[in-house]
């Protein structure tokens, strides 16, 4: 590949010893910019694009981050000019939608899963000029910054409710992909729920894939022979709160508001709203004060709810469900504060103390009252 960066540092030099020699001859002709260097930015609004692994209207992931998108555009207005690029498979493909967006010149890229990650670090470095955004990642380059959202502070509240609503004591996880922020959630669905029921188990079937509603409901349906009557997912559509709704059982959306697809089961989403880190980044672009960071939103910056909680809800646990969000809000409580032990009995973390940092980030164990084994 043509190494364009080369032709952008040799420009001004060319220019410059173009122009001596015009003026030795005394001609007036203006200088021609060469050929092969990209053209400048044109003025005009910001060109910001996002890249989904799912289709925008999946209903849960790819939907609720194409929600924050609009919310930029009611935010910004004729200041800024977005666009989205759907069911973007994670790798060679990724890689290609990144470059082809940056080379159309968008100045903001958000690309919004995981697998993202090793794609954006090398267009990242080919377009300089460009800034990126990585949701879920962990590596950071000058010009492409990460962002998160505390997913599992939104599980530990769906947990708690969980916790006073079984019957059977038996809850379940249907399972995307074995990375630690799905692992994270499972755990603090778990530990909400023991907070309220020390009686409680999880069980979980992994479908390794984000988006896959027939995998998905077939998850959803093999815990539901196992006894599970209360059921969540760290999955990207609604099939699982759709299988729960036709089973008989209590479930709970993810990433977004799903009670219209099961509202018999429905006992609240898990929900991310995307819209305040998108609003604040895109501002930040706009005033010329944007950096790549590390940021972790969650309960206290309104990125994390717990949205439609179900109208037959006893006064009791829509009470307490409150009372716990307030508490995360405040800071007095977190769900991964101790004791609590893995599945062998070893203590993690002691009373008093709380997992944070790069072992929350990282985690790759499940907490005691989780059955089964982590998926190499």
């Amino acid at each position: 590949m043509f190494d364009f960066s080369v032709t952008r540092k040799l420009m001004p030099m060319l220019a410059l010893a173009s122009a001596f020699a015009l003026f030795g001859c005394g001609q007036k002709e203006e200088v021609k910019p060469v050929a092969s260097a990209p053209a400048p930015a044109a003025a005009g609004p910001l060109k910001i694009a996002f890249v989904y692994v799912g289709p925008v209207g999946d209903g849960g992931w790819s939907y609720a981050h194409d929600l924050g998108r609009k919310a930029v555009e009611s935010e910004y207005g004729e200041k800024v000019k977005t666009t989205f690029v759907e069911s973007v498979a994670e790798g060679a493909d990724a890689e290609r939608v990144f470059r082809d967006l940056a080379t159309q010149g968008n100045q903001l890229i958000f690309g919004t899963s995981f697998g993202y990650m090793e794609p954006m670090l090398k267009v990242a470095k080919e377009f300089p000029q460009v800034k990126f955004e990585h949701a879920t990642g962990y590596k950071t380059t000058p010009n492409l910054g990460i962002y998160e959202a505390r997913t599992y502070e939104g599980a530990y509240l769906a947990g708690v409710v969980a916790g006073k609503m079984t019957k059977t004591n038996k809850l379940g996880v249907v399972g995307s992909i074995p990375i630690p922020e799905v692992i994270r959630n499972i755990n603090a669905f778990t530990l909400g729920a023991q907070s309220v029921n020390p009686k409680v188990s999880t069980r979980v079937v992994w479908v390794n894939k984000w988006f896959d509603p027939g995998k998905e409901r077939e998850g959803a349906l093999a815990l539901i022979g196992q006894g599970v009557d209360v059921l969540i997912q760290n999955t990207d559509s609604p099939a699982p709160l759709q299988a729960a709704n036709e089973k008989g059982i209590y479930g709970f959306g993810w990433d977004s508001d799903m009670s219209s697809y099961g509202p018999k089961a429905h006992l609240g989403s898990a929900a991310i709203d995307w819209a305040p880190y998108y609003k604040k980044v895109v501002g930040d672009a706009l005033a010329g004060t944007w950096k790549p960071d590390d940021i972790w939103w969650g309960v206290k910056e309104n990125s994390i709810k717990i949205l439609s909680p179900s109208p037959s809800l006893p006064a009791d646990v829509k009470a307490l469900l409150d009372e716990k969000t307030a508490m995360i809000k405040e800071g007095k409580l977190t769900p991964f504060q101790g004791p609590f032990s893995d599945q062998s009995g070893k203590e993690i973390v002691a009373a008093g103390k709380t997992l944070g940092g790069k072992d929350l980030k990282g985690i790759n164990f499940y907490v005691k009252g989780v059955e089964g084994t982590i998926p190499r």
